[in-house]
């Protein structure tokens, strides 16, 4: 499996391009602000072919590049149909302080020409690899995160984990659409239950892993502790 991941714009969200190798078709996740000219320069030394774009979440900082980058690619775009109304009005989902910053400049937002939606616990089949749905609101209301195989170096699965969970922490809910006690559902639904060898591919941050967060973070210690 060939990935790699890279932080683009002010708030350093982590885009990754996925592909089972070089000269494959690839999968785009969350490009944010500035991504568009890493994906290319990864897909142009790569020879790759981006054919989906998967979005963790509608906020600005994971969508904003993803019409440019699935229009340039005539990719499909993936979303959870929580979320999908903030393709074009990405607004909805800032804090005042965010909306204050970027209106400063002329911005237009419409959605891909191909736009699909999301389902917990599907499995997408995309560019040779498939990878799980799990619907993991809190940090927005459509938050998914996406879980594919891997079964090397003693790990079973990737998890790009979107602002659900990073290294030592979770995802705000202070923003619209943002719930704490949804969001710790979330994580005792679909994070505990999950084996300690996956490894978390954040939307910010570090890479982790399950077994770290669970026995280091302490969001997900609390949460232990209350459903023991």
């Amino acid at each position: 499996m060939f990935i790699a991941g890279f932080p683009a714009g002010p708030w350093g969200t982590n885009c990754y391009v996925v592909a089972t190798g070089p000269g494959a078709e690839c999968v785009v996740i969350d490009p944010g602000k500035d991504a568009a000219d890493g994906v290319a320069q990864v897909v142009r030394e790569h020879k790759l072919k981006p054919v989906s774009v998967l979005v963790t979440h509608g906020h600005v900082d994971h969508m904003w590049c993803v019409a440019p980058v699935a229009g340039t690619y005539d990719a499909t775009a993936w979303i959870h149909p929580a979320d999908r109304h903030l393709l074009s009005d990405p607004m909805a989902g800032m804090s005042r302080e965010t909306t204050q910053m970027l209106l400063g400049g002329d911005y237009s937002w419409a959605e891909p020409d191909d736009v699909r939606e999301l389902d917990d616990l599907a499995e997408l089949d995309l560019a040779g690899l498939r990878f799980v749905v799990d619907h993991t609101p809190g940090h927005t209301e459509g938050s998914v995160t996406f879980r594919t195989p891997y079964a090397q170096q003693d790990v079973s699965e990737l998890m790009f984990s979107g602002d659900l969970l990073f290294a030592g922490s979770i995802g705000r809910t202070d923003l619209p659409g943002g719930d704490h006690t949804t969001m710790l559902r979330s994580l005792t639904d679909k994070v505990l239950p999950l084996a300690d060898d996956i490894v978390v591919l954040p939307g910010h941050g570090e890479q982790t892993s399950i077994g770290r967060e669970r026995a280091t973070n302490p969001f997900l210690q609390d949460l232990r502790q209350d459903t023991a």
